[in-house]
């Protein structure tokens, strides 16, 4: 049987950032496994990649699979900034008539049109006596494997 050794970083003196992780400075290759280089390149702060905006940006599990086209299935984790402006063809979370979904913004001719990206569902038109309220714009999408 094969020994598996789980790589750890020792802290320094000045210790890693809060929610920081190592970042290795050599690439992984997804074909047959290659000697590992000791070379760190530093501390990765995914704040720093995904939030633009951290007063403004919030986290909301997905249920469902209306968006899988899009790349968002049910269980996965969305970054959602409510500092950005939901533009046309822009994943965001809306409030429809006191429903919380999450679906593409478009505009088609006069009207706003919550789209799925599934066949499977229909889109939700946005007609006048409807109640609508964006919460934000979806910029990542934090999916496990």
């Amino acid at each position: 049987m094969a020994r598996v050794t789980l790589l750890t970083t020792a802290p320094t003196e000045k210790g890693p950032s809060s929610g920081s992780i190592s970042l290795f400075a050599e690439r992984v290759a997804a074909g047959f496994p290659s000697p590992a280089d000791d070379y760190l390149e530093g501390q990765l702060d995914l704040n720093k990649y995904l939030i633009r905006h951290p007063a403004a940006t919030f986290f909301v599990r997905v249920t469902g699979d209306s968006m899988i086209g899009a790349g968002i299935h049910s269980g996965d984790m969305l970054i959602v900034d409510r500092a950005l402006e939901p533009g046309d063809k822009k994943v965001v979370i809306a409030v429809v008539n006191g429903e919380l979904t999450v679906k593409r913004l478009c505009k088609q001719k006069d009207r706003l049109v919550l789209m799925p990206e599934n066949d499977r569902y229909e889109p939700i038109f946005i007609e006048n006596e409807m109640d609508l309220e964006i919460w934000g714009v979806v910029t990542s999408v934090i999916h496990m494997l």
